[in-house]
């Protein structure tokens, strides 16, 4: 073989080999311009790709965490709190080519140029239509954990598939009027966010055709996501609850 022709299978090598390694292991869900694959990583993070793309949410973890993530194209984050903006875990991931989508709270917190989405605003990431929606606890006081306007949770379309990420929030009016979920991601924490049966009549109200529990580590250790599940599904049996190993590494 010619000089030129081994360079030449060795680049074609190196790429083919390069985009495996993009690829995100996980599970898949068809959309109209393709598959969309769904990787939970721990707590409240997860990853998503869809027409190559990559997109994390709220990395946290550090570098045992995110072991087998390819690097992404976008970062979403929802809140200022340490696992959701980490610092640590965005350093390891974050590549030139890295878009931020943030709340103006969080954009306050990073030296690296981002986008700013508030609540109610909606933006497009190549062909990914992004909406911000409240996050916040309940009753609305300036005390809040979570007050109302600082925080993002995220719709996400992909082609005609909708994901729901709730960020930290109780179960309030814009998530239970909620239409066409795809996939929702539901977090249950006390005293952080909201209780089991909060999370499950929230989730009958606006009925996602699969909805994952996350984010479900509180004070007192792990929620009942077996309660979720039975309570989800005594509500509604079309309800596709899926319980998945959030904790891991961490």
């Amino acid at each position: 073989m010619r000089l030129g022709q081994i360079i030449l299978f060795c680049f074609l090598l190196f790429g083919i080999g390069l985009s495996q390694a993009q690829n995100l292991e996980g599970e898949s869900f068809e959309t109209d311009r393709g598959k969309l694959v769904v990787r939970p990583i721990l707590h409240g993070t997860l990853a998503l790709e869809w027409e190559g793309k990559i997109i994390i949410i709220d990395p946290y973890g550090g570098e045992d965490a995110m072991k087998g993530i390819p690097k992404p194209d976008l970062i979403l984050i929802t809140d200022i709190h340490g696992d959701h903006h980490n610092p640590s875990t965005l350093e390891i991931i974050h590549t030139p080519n890295t878009h931020y989508i943030v709340p103006e709270a969080v954009a306050e917190k990073m030296s690296n140029e981002v986008q700013v989405l508030q609540n109610g605003s909606e933006t497009e990431f190549k062909g990914i239509i992004i909406k911000a929606i409240p996050m916040y606890n309940l009753p609305e006081n300036a005390e809040s954990r979570h007050t109302k306007g600082r925080g993002n949770g995220y719709i996400l379309t992909f082609g005609d598939a909708r994901v729901y990420i709730s960020g930290d929030t109780e179960d309030i009016p814009e998530m239970r009027s909620l239409e066409n979920i795809n996939v929702a991601f539901v977090c249950m924490n006390l005293p952080f966010t909201m209780e089991v049966d909060q999370a499950a009549d929230a989730v009958l109200d606006f009925e996602p055709r699969i909805v994952y529990p996350y984010h479900f580590r509180g004070r007192d250790g792990l929620s009942d996501v077996e309660k979720f599940k039975s309570l989800v599904n005594a509500g509604n049996s079309k309800i596709d609850v899926r319980l998945r190993e959030w904790y891991k590494t961490n």
